[in-house]
């Protein structure tokens, strides 16, 4: 296996806890090493990320590959340790978190210059792993290596997936919480990110009052991950937390442009990258609702509802901000950089529905015309996905609803709101009208922005049903249509409606945290 050029500088630089030992104090990261695991077996990796990393499928299939990412052995240049952070879980502060069950191994130069930073996820028992034992679960690591994939696919900022591999050991969980835990076998996955620096990380020093090493890490941070931000210590400042609020508030649009729900923004899983981090309880909204989670541990409040991602984003970077103030040049900067979320994700929030709706710039009065539709498709029981697509044939001269019909789930409620949306039509259609644009157009470009393909919670349980019978199949199936999400041709078993069955199915409507 062709040996990476490593240049660890997070634990270079930052202070960290030499041994095994937990240290509450002074430290940036404890060093560990991965639990060795039994039978590791190579269940998926990705060819891009692999060129990320200047290695080759050929390195992939490697014993040294399968040994390195199941944390049974380092490479040359390799460094084992887990990161110190805290975090705001459902709204309250939970103090001391850190990688529980996350294991660096370094960071990787690539050819490009590129920084990359490895991380194995469900390697073991950690400093900080809180009673628990490290591992994870196939299911959840399966659905985090598609959707880390299919999310850089769609275009959204995200960390990246390298591989897949079982441990060939058990893991116990309570799936459910219901009491009625279960042995199910373990994987890891390697993650792959140019930082995974959480709000967390910056907040846990805030709550102890480590001000000299938050101090560090901001300068750290600056240093490795914006280094093109010049200027004074105040100016750069200034200039990385704005940039940190523009780069949140984008993501949220985007999130919420392919109808994408987190489950779990806790402020220790939001990246100070504006990435998409740690794929827990995620979900695609099937049929439209504003309130719908995923998360089983979010069902009475729906905090982390589709509709409120973009609330708790701004929470979050409040949060940031408390954290940040004693090293913050001024409270007004601070200030600047949440006003600018808030008119950073307005304006774009605007572009983005305009690019849905095929609509060449946004007025004013568009907005009663989107929530209209929202609203009916909410109350029809409307797939998102299949709306847009279908909305996309809409003919502006000739706007039938049977064009949409496809989008409905329930023939019943198609009927009872055939007038609203026929009414509805017509005022879409008189907008259009209102543009210099033809109807093939204005498909070619809804259709680069509402996608076709996207990975809906029943398919990723299908992949999982079949791995646990040793089939990976459906795992390159939808590798495969990820890879692809815009375009049109997928076989029509990937791009189907919710089924019927997958309603109360375990693992297709509702997840936990539980991996």
């Amino acid at each position: 296996m062709k040996r990476s050029n490593f240049d660890n500088r997070f634990i270079r630089e930052l202070p960290g806890d030499a041994g095994t030992g937990r240290t509450s104090q002074g430290v940036c990261w404890s060093a560990v090493v991965p639990t060795s695991v039994s039978r590791p077996f190579l269940l998926a990796y990705s060819p891009e990320v692999l060129d990320l990393l200047d290695l080759s499928e050929a390195d992939a299939r490697s014993p040294e590959f399968l040994q390195a990412f199941a944390g049974n052995r380092l490479l040359d240049g390799m460094a084992s340790y887990a990161t110190r952070y805290g975090g705001h879980q459902f709204g309250q502060w939970a103090g001391q978190l850190g990688d529980g069950r996350a294991i660096g191994l370094g960071e990787v130069i690539n050819s490009k210059g590129e920084r990359w930073e490895l991380q194995l996820k469900g390697a073991g028992i950690t400093p900080y792993s809180r009673r628990a034992d490290g591992r994870a679960v196939l299911r959840s690591s399966l659905r985090e290596f598609l959707c880390s994939e299919a999310m850089h696919h769609l275009g959204i900022p995200t960390t990246r997936a390298l591989s897949l591999i079982a441990t060939g050991d058990g893991v116990v969980r309570d799936m459910l919480y219901d009491g009625n835990p279960a042995v199910e076998p373990g994987a890891i996955v390697c993650r792959v990110s140019p930082s995974f620096t959480r709000f967390g990380h910056f907040e846990i020093f805030a709550s102890r009052g480590e001000h000299e090493l938050l101090q560090r890490l901001l300068n750290f941070t600056l240093s490795r991950d914006f280094p093109f931000i010049v200027g004074t210590d105040a100016e750069r400042f200034a200039t990385w937390f704005r940039l940190v609020c523009e780069r949140t508030a984008l993501l949220m649009v985007e999130w919420l442009r392919v109808g994408f729900v987190h489950g779990v923004m806790n402020t220790d899983n939001m990246s100070i990258l504006g990435l998409t981090i740690d794929y827990g309880p995620y979900g695609w909204v099937d049929n439209f609702d504003p309130g719908w989670t995923p998360n089983t541990t979010d069902e009475q409040f729906h905090r982390y509802c589709f509709g409120q991602q973009s609330v708790v984003a701004r929470w979050n970077l409040e949060r940031l901000a408390e954290a940040l103030l004693p090293v913050a040049p001024s409270r007004k900067m601070l200030d600047a950089g949440l006003a600018h979320f808030d008119g950073t994700f307005q304006a774009a929030l605007s572009i983005m529905l305009a690019a849905k709706f095929g609509l060449l710039e946004w007025k004013e009065d568009d907005a009663a015309l989107v929530e209209t539709a929202f609203d009916l498709m909410q109350q029809a029981e409307v797939d998102m996905t299949e709306f847009f697509r279908q909305l996309a044939e809409v003919k502006q001269h000739a706007p039938t609803l049977e064009t949409l019909r496809s989008a409905f789930y329930r023939v019943p409620l198609y009927e009872s709101h055939a007038a609203l949306f026929e009414s509805w039509l017509v005022r879409y259609a008189t907008r259009l009208g209102k543009q210099q644009d033809d109807d093939a157009s204005r498909r070619v470009r809804m259709n680069k922005v509402n996608p076709r393909f996207v990975l809906r919670n029943y398919l990723a349980q299908e992949a999982i049903d079949a791995a646990m019978q040793e089939d990976l199949s459906k795992i390159e199936q939808l590798m495969q249509a990820a890879r692809h999400p815009y375009d049109e041709d997928h076989p029509a078993n990937l791009i189907a409606k919710r089924p019927d069955w997958a309603l109360d199915k375990v693992g297709c409507s509702k997840l936990s945290c539980s991996s």
